[in-house]
């Protein structure tokens, strides 16, 4: 698989601008990439140090329109610590 398109896009929630003043920033990512492939990859992206990569899957959830039932559509994150004095700009102006 490429790698390119592993790392998705950088997670903007209310919860992850609190975890950026930690140094901690969340991602978008493939299901199918690994802690050291996203490690690489923001390294190599962004031109910051990552000491740490936490990932979590989400699992797909059901939802209801009238009498049709389908599922919002899972995913996986990934919690990027980085090291310190470095940080990311990733909230759009």
């Amino acid at each position: 698989m490429n790698n390119k398109f592993l790392v998705k896009n950088p997670l903007i929630t209310e919860k992850g601008t609190d975890l950026s003043a930690l140094g901690k920033y969340l991602f978008l990512v493939d299901k199918k990439a690994t802690k050291n492939e996203i490690k690489k990859i923001v390294e190599k992206e962004y031109k910051v140090k990552v000491t740490k990569v936490n990932v979590m899957n989400t699992k797909p959830k059901p939802r209801r329109l009238g009498r049709s039932q389908g599922y919002r559509p899972g995913y996986k994150k990934a919690v990027v610590t980085l090291a310190k004095d470095q940080k990311i700009d990733v909230v759009p102006q």
